[in-house]
Order: C-alpha cells, then structure tokens, then sequence
C-alpha cells in the first residue's frame, strides 16, 4: 500500500472516532479503527496534529457530496432531485458540523500561525472554499438543465438561488422529518402563496 493511500485509509478510520470523541481519540482506538499498529500511524503522520488537520481537510471537501448529486437520475422529476440534493447537502454539512463542533468542544481551537493556515488552505481541496462551492454550484445547475426551457431563470441562476436558500438560513437545528426537505423545494420551486 502507498503512503498516500495508507494515509488516506486512517483518515477514513479516525474520521468517526474524532466525531465521537474529538481529540481525546486515543492511538489504540485509531490502531484499532483503522487495523494497523500504532507504530503505523506515525510512520504515516508526524504526529496527532497532522492526522487531525488531515481529517478536517477530508470532512471539508466536496467529493462525497458531489458524488451524490451526480448518482442522482435525471430523468426523475426536477423536484425528486432538488430534494435528493438537498438532503445530500445537508448530510455534508452535518458531517463538517460534527467534526467541527467535536474538535472544538475538545479544545482544538487554537490558532496555529499564519503561514501554516495559509500551506493548509492550499493542500485543501483544489484550492478552497470557493472552488468547493463552484463545483456544488454546478452539479446543481445540471439538476435543471433539463427543464431550461419552461425555467424563469437560468439553471446557473437557479443553481445558485437554492445554494442560498439551503445555506444561507443555516439550519437552527438538525431537521429530523423529510417532509421538512420536500417543504423548502416546493416553496422553491412553487413559491410561497397557494394557487387560487
């Protein structure tokens, strides 16, 4: 196995220990989780820190999500789909809260210094948040290019206006029922007043 595809294999194993017990995760644990020694953990990463930094730039890509929304078939009406990535998104903000939120309460806040912040937002996914949002911001686009001629909007537009509709209220608390996800897609797509 290489280097890289041993670490990526830990980081995979660690991810749901850190969301459970942040950074109190013990080496056994992560030996244990991922099916390796503890020696082999640090043959793979320096140390704790390193491991943790690379869980938290693997929560933060996109891949899972953007996975989701392509599986999702096309040929299922616009609002099935809306409603299969919303959910899809909302599972990978879930998932960055969780390990966030895990990290924190276990008292990894601290700063660490500018020159590192800035070598670990280039070794995040293609280069960062905005280009994290583009790629979400075009798989949903392609959600609507089938419809493109009855839309009021372009499917970019489009596109974008649910993106600030999913993320820009940011949920008060997780959402439980379904229906809940279906709700905010018909207010989407058919606005917020009943038909007379």
């Amino acid at each position: 196995m290489s280097v890289e595809a041993r670490r990526a294999m830990i980081v995979h194993a660690v991810l749901p220990l850190l969301m459970e017990h942040g950074t109190g995760v013990t080496t056994s644990q992560i030996a244990r989780a991922a099916g390796i020694g503890e020696g082999t953990i640090f043959r793979a990463f320096k140390d704790k820190d390193e491991l943790f930094d690379a869980c938290t730039a693997e929560a933060l890509k996109p891949d899972h999500v953007l996975d989701a929304i392509a599986d999702i078939p096309i040929d299922q009406p616009l609002e099935d789909r809306l409603v299969e990535a919303a959910d899809a998104l909302g599972a990978h903000l879930e998932r960055m809260g969780a390990l966030m939120g895990a990290l924190h309460a276990s008292g990894r806040h601290k700063q660490r210094d500018p020159e590192q912040r800035l070598k670990d937002r280039r070794s995040t996914w293609k280069g960062g948040r905005s280009e994290s949002m583009a790629a979400m911001r075009g798989a949903i686009t392609e959600l609507f290019e089938p419809e493109k001629d009855r839309l009021r909007l372009t499917p970019e537009q489009l596109a974008a206006l649910f993106l600030t509709l999913l993320f820009g209220g940011r949920r008060m608390a997780p959402v439980e029922d379904p229906a809940t996800t279906r709700q905010v897609v018909d207010v989407f797509l058919h606005g917020a007043v009943e038909a007379q």
